[in-house]
């Protein structure tokens, strides 16, 4: 993989080691996107998998630093670790990427001291089954809510079907910063988004709300939809 060739055509490029689910998912939603991968495995079924939409597939037998620097990973913008269940494997090879000088080297977690210990090693740290159960836990306190977000435990995004009570009224009606400290940061309706959002706006059908706020806040507007 060619780092010069990267700069050139202004794309990033991912380094995902593990495919299991998350790593699996990960490459194949990558992929769709456009985006230059180089992947590893130690099992060469899965790596023939990936092979099918992915030349740079390497089968690797140890993830030392030497074996890293001979598949190029160190030529990517971002690497990711994939690796939960072998905790020592996922430090190890955490400490590995940085210490080569990737930029950004992503890690998953499967508990919060997991994931302390990759934060001190330099990681951005990724909860998979964490977030899948925040995401469920939220779709299924509401029939609105059609995605969640947790960017930190202050700060979450939640992607909402324009509750009913809401329909043909305008923003500064309604008025969510002012009722439950929400903010909307765009409105989708059949595609079309809207991120420059003015108070006399007037939610139609169809309207799909991106709310950022806390927790706490989301909770009651959802509460409130529900009355």
């Amino acid at each position: 993989m060619s780092n010069k060739k990267n700069k050139q055509n202004g794309n990033q490029t991912y380094g995902i080691i593990g495919l299991g689910r998350f790593g699996l998912s990960l490459a194949l939603e990558l992929n769709k996107e456009g985006a230059e991968l180089l992947v590893l495995d130690h099992d060469e079924n899965k790596v023939q998998l990936v092979r099918e939409f992915c030349e740079n597939a390497f089968v690797v037998r140890n993830l030392e630093k030497s074996t890293l620097l001979e598949t190029g990973i160190q030529n990517c913008d971002v690497a990711i670790v994939a690796i939960g269940e072998q905790i020592d494997t996922s430090l190890l090879t955490t400490l590995n990427l940085v210490e080569i000088g990737i930029p950004v080297v992503i890690a998953k977690a499967t508990s919060s001291e997991h994931g302390r210990i990759l934060e001190r090693l330099g990681a951005d740290v990724v909860y998979p089954e964490r977030d899948m159960a925040i995401k469920l836990a939220h779709r299924l306190e509401s029939k609105n809510v059609l995605d969640f977000v947790q960017l930190s435990k202050k700060l979450n995004i939640s992607k909402i079907l324009l509750p009913e009570c809401m329909l043909n009224k305008s923003v500064i009606e309604i008025n969510l910063r002012a009722k439950f400290g929400l903010n909307i940061i765009a409105i989708e309706n059949n595609g079309d988004i809207i991120d420059n959002i003015t108070p006399d706006y007037v939610f139609k059908l169809n309207d799909v709300l991106y709310l950022a706020g806390n927790k706490e806040a989301l909770n009651k507007f959802n509460a409130w939809c529900q009355k």
